[in-house]
């Protein structure tokens, strides 16, 4: 058989390639960057040529890494599958899943108990952390995620087609400087996701107001903490109309009228082989059942 290289080599790289930058997988496999550098340097040996272009602060594959990303993920992957069918309970069904925390607690927490009466031998360990995605087969075995698509090497599909609304307290349509309009907003502050940079630039191409600029933006990493800020009057938040329908919080309101379709929507993804977990497939079925 002809002689292989490391497999914690094979590791690093992959997870380098999905993350585009040594610290960001350092963090993910716990070593540190310099260790996690030395096993692609020892991969770059064995295959005998570069694999990433090296830039400030990033890796990027180049013709031959994306090839070998190509060949050797899809292995590694199911590799992890086989490991975890091998290891797990027979008798108990668990499925490791991140899910963004409002999503989570706006559609998914209240809905779980009809889950587990159908399946009481499934058990579900929710992960809130960054970098889902590729953490997939890495110690999570699916994912709900905001994005703009999914890369095609996944299995992924889209919970709900979404809009962009401007959600704010009601005190914003008072006072001596009422915000109302679109034009009101030079004298307001927005607030933005930051994992929806987008979603302000998406509303205003929308309305045919590409010029619109707020006074100021505030950016956000916790979709509950956005739209606390909105409902203490801190400003007006761009995000999806879902979040503000599901939050049944009487002291949030649309602040316009205009909305937009965005192209960032919940998605749920997983490894190719994923659905061959049983766990995977029961949730994946019941939630396009139920929730999506």
């Amino acid at each position: 058989m002809r002689r292989l290289p490391p497999l914690t080599a094979v590791e690093a790289f992959v997870q380098v390639a999905r993350l585009g930058s040594v610290k960001a997988a350092a963090e993910e496999l716990a070593l540190s960057s310099p260790a996690l550098s030395r096993r692609i340097q020892a991969l770059e040996r064995f295959v005998g040529r570069p694999l990433f272009e090296r830039r400030h602060q990033a890796m990027m594959l180049n013709n031959d890494g994306e090839q070998l990303l190509a060949r050797v993920a899809p292995a590694l992957d199911a590799l992890a599958v086989a490991i975890d069918a091998t290891t797990g309970d027979i008798d108990l069904l668990r499925l490791r899943l991140n899910v963004p925390p409002l999503f989570a607690s706006q559609r998914l927490i209240g809905k779980l108990p009809e889950l587990k009466a159908r399946h009481q031998s499934l058990h579900i360990d929710i992960d809130t952390q960054p970098h889902a995605l590729a953490r997939l087969g890495e110690g999570l075995d699916a994912a709900i995620v905001i994005a703009r698509d999914i890369d095609p090497a996944l299995y992924s599909r889209k919970i709900a087609q979404s809009r962009v609304a401007a959600i704010g307290s009601p005190q914003l349509h008072k006072g001596e400087q009422p915000i109302r309009q679109p034009d009101d907003l030079a004298r307001a502050t927005i607030l933005v996701h930051r994992d929806m940079p987008e979603l302000f630039n998406i509303w205003r191409e929308s309305i045919g107001r590409p010029d619109l600029e707020p006074r100021a933006t505030d950016h956000f990493d916790s979709g509950q903490l956005i739209l606390e800020a909105a409902a203490q009057g801190l400003g007006v938040a761009f995000m999806l109309d879902e979040h503000v329908e599901g939050s049944h919080d009487p002291r949030l309101i649309r602040i316009f009228e205009e909305v937009a379709d965005s192209s960032y929507s919940y998605w749920f993804a997983s490894r190719r082989t994923g659905l061959s977990n049983r766990a995977v497939k029961i949730f994946h079925d019941w939630l396009f059942e139920t929730i999506a």
